[in-house]
């Protein structure tokens, strides 16, 4: 066993790993060449061509926006119902999903809200999570996805800035970027945890989207 040399067997298991991930690859290429071609024919093209021009003027998730997707009735349904980036098209919503399906959908989030002339991807984020009821973890996975391909804004944007209490008592200002999903951290970037691993709190200290003050700090 001392003149065993792993690099063959390494370099097996890389080349097993790339051709499964390859599988992935090539959803997401096909995909990326099909996404919403629906649109483009009845019984869609006619319900999109009046309510587009709508969707785009309005802001997203106003009462004003639900409005009109209550309206598109067979259209968007048809729609849902053809498309697997949508939650609707799956009766479990996000919980029947892939990660491909995933994928897609933050992409599609992503150039939605550019349509929009006061579009804002993270505020997005926080209101898909309350409209389909995603875990903090999903939630959070994919922020970190939208933050690595740069399609949220940087931390130079500003920061959260929502105040927490350490164990001893010591205020701790949480500096994550504005808008952020999950737990507020402080300069470490982790969760706030003091150096004897108890964990600081900001007033519940559960998992919730960032942006709202604990009570006792409001």
């Amino acid at each position: 066993m001392g003149d065993y040399d792993s690099t063959a067997d390494t370099l097996r298991h890389s080349r097993r790993v790339g051709e499964l991930m390859a599988q992935a690859i090539t959803e997401l290429v096909e995909r990326s060449v099909r996404h919403d071609l629906s649109k483009t024919a009845d019984p869609e093209l006619a319900v999109f061509d009046k309510f587009t021009p709508k969707l785009r003027d309005s802001t997203y998730g106003s009462e004003e926006y639900k409005g009109y997707l209550a309206s598109m009735g067979e259209g968007l349904a048809h729609h849902y119902a053809v498309n697997r980036h949508h939650p609707e098209h799956f009766t479990r919503g996000v919980h029947g999903m892939t990660l491909v399906d995933l994928v897609e959908m933050l992409a599609d989030w992503k150039a939605a809200a550019e349509r929009h002339a006061d579009g804002d991807l993270a505020r997005s984020l926080r209101q898909q999570a309350e409209r389909f009821g995603f875990s903090d973890e999903l939630g959070r996975i994919l922020h970190n996805t939208a933050s690595w391909f740069g399609w949220l804004p940087s931390p130079d944007h500003g920061t959260c800035g929502v105040a927490g209490r350490a164990p001893n008592g010591d205020r701790l200002d949480c500096n994550q970027p504005a808008g952020h999903l999950g737990r507020h951290c402080d300069g470490s970037r982790d969760n706030l945890v003091w150096d004897d691993g108890e964990v600081a709190g900001f007033g519940d200290g559960e998992w919730r989207l960032a942006g709202t003050l604990p009570a006792r700090d409001r």
